[in-house]
């Protein structure tokens, strides 16, 4: 436990001197983005993700040099090794993506920005390659209890159908809300803060977790990065950060053997998917802002996205609208705990 201490404070603390510079080298080089709900729409610095990749690898490193120098610990830290090379090609890849820039606004389905965006065809495409460390390395266990059927071991189809299936699908799941200041390092400051103290507990009988390790060093990087993230932000997230959250938590779910509650805790990206396909992925979970500062629902009754839904209860402020959709990941994970711990599923 000293050893993971230490590093989620080196990766608070890199993320925490990392993010300022990355806000002036962002700026300097034009990575920037529209902030949508604001009267001027100020551009920002987008690609956040980068900070907050740098404090997750520096604490990672942290772990495993401790694990190895001090504890004489070497084998424990191959898949995390395996993951932080999961965490820069997915970083890079969603970097690749915050880099498609105009020089003047254009419209896009959120409203006039600078930030394009690669096609959304190829975003799963480009994200697969990160599922391959953690396919080579063969991590997790292959035998998985399915509801209804039991125990089923995929066998070689997890390592080779199983993880890619997870890395693209979650990475483009939690891609798909946001666009509030705080909404995506709140909430997975939540989820990576549930998974790893879940991982813990879970891990308590054969030794530390090394998907708890990897989950609670990102989320004390997602702290830091909120710091510079909360409304009002000095620094967009970008698709770099929500596509290193996704890699991050399939992968502490895979190494760590917590599928279950992991499928829980995701449940708001998967009714976000839903919601977001009754529309064919043409919605935004943007609102609309009125005089008064305050939000209204997009498309009035229609509802397409969980920000709507907030929305539709009252006319509310971006950071009230933030605070909604990171409760309502509060909740889940506090459901996915009452539901995994009493053996309901």
């Amino acid at each position: 436990m000293k050893a993971l201490l230490i590093s989620m404070f080196v990766s608070f603390l890199v993320t925490f001197i990392i993010t300022p510079q990355a806000i002036r080298l962002l700026w300097c080089a034009g990575i920037n983005g529209r902030d949508l709900n604001k009267k001027n729409k100020p551009k920002l610095p987008a690609s956040g993700g980068i900070a907050v990749a740098a404090g997750v690898v520096a604490g990672l490193l942290s772990y495993v040099g401790i694990q190895t120098f001090v504890y004489g610990v070497i084998t424990v830290s191959i898949y995390l090794l395996g993951v932080i090379s999961s965490i820069l090609i997915v970083t890079f890849v969603g970097l690749l993506d915050d880099l498609n820039i105009k020089t003047s606004s254009v419209k896009t389905k959120d409203g006039n920005n600078t930030k394009i965006g690669l096609p959304q065809w190829m975003k799963p495409l480009l994200t697969l390659p990160a599922a391959i460390p953690l396919m080579v390395l063969n991590a997790g266990e292959t035998t998985m209890m399915i509801p209804l059927l039991g125990e089923v071991n995929f066998g070689i189809l997890y390592p080779l159908l199983l993880i890619p299936i997870g890395v693209v699908g979650v990475s483009n799941l939690i891609n798909l809300l946001g666009g509030f200041n705080g909404v995506e390092s709140g909430m997975g400051l939540v989820y990576t803060l549930a998974l790893g103290i879940f991982g813990i507990l879970y891990g308590s009988k054969v030794g530390l977790n090394n998907g708890a390790v990897l989950l609670l060093i990102t989320a004390a990087s997602l702290l830091a990065f909120l710091r510079y993230n909360w409304h009002p932000a000095k620094i967009l997230p970008g698709d770099s950060l929500t596509y290193l959250l996704g890699a991050v938590v399939v992968s502490g779910v895979v190494i760590g053997n917590m599928e279950k509650i992991g499928i829980i805790i995701m449940i708001p990206f998967i009714l976000e998917f839903l919601l977001k396909l009754r529309s064919r992925f043409k919605a935004t979970c943007l609102g609309k802002l009125r005089q008064d500062g305050k939000l209204d629902p997009p498309y009035g009754k229609k509802i397409y996205s969980l920000s709507h839904v907030v929305m539709n209860i009252k006319p509310m402020t971006e950071k009230q609208v933030s605070v909604s959709l990171i409760a309502i990941q509060v909740a889940v994970a506090v459901l996915a705990f009452i539901i995994t711990f009493s053996g309901i599923a």
